[in-house]
């Protein structure tokens, strides 16, 4: 299978050139969001919301915004572990979202710093041992 970045109003929108039931479909593989407002008044608070963050970072999240981090899934099904983990791991007080979207809608996504336009992230190689 080839994976080719085609160029589209200075944005790289990932383009899948094989077939429609390809491992690595657009519409197959998945972009996990996490949202979280957590409490920060007190030093544990702190603590609780700075190991949250460490967690998300371990399971290979990336910062995208202060608060909202995201990670690449080649599936659903790997996407539903990702968030079974952070289910596993939640503070006991604050608010966590979780959202999934497909590859195919991550690359329609718009980004900006100010008034320029950035382009989109690509996402990452990972190679799978069998």
């Amino acid at each position: 299978m080839s994976v080719m970045w085609e160029e589209q109003e200075k944005f790289y929108i990932p383009c899948m050139h094989d077939r429609f039931d390809d491992r690595l479909n657009q519409y197959r593989s998945m972009w996990l969001f996490v949202y979280f407002d957590l409490p920060t008044e007190t030093r544990k608070e702190r603590k609780v919301a700075a190991d949250f963050r460490k967690m998300l970072i371990k399971d290979g999240f990336t910062m995208f915004q202060f608060s909202i981090y995201l990670r690449f899934c080649f599936s659903m099904e790997n996407t539903e572990v990702h968030a079974r983990r952070i289910r596993k791991n939640l503070p006991e007080y604050g608010k966590i979202c979780l959202i999934k979207f497909t590859d195919r809608q991550f690359g329609m996504m718009e980004v900006f710093f100010g008034q320029k336009a950035q382009r989109n992230e690509k996402p990452p190689q990972q190679l799978e041992i069998f």
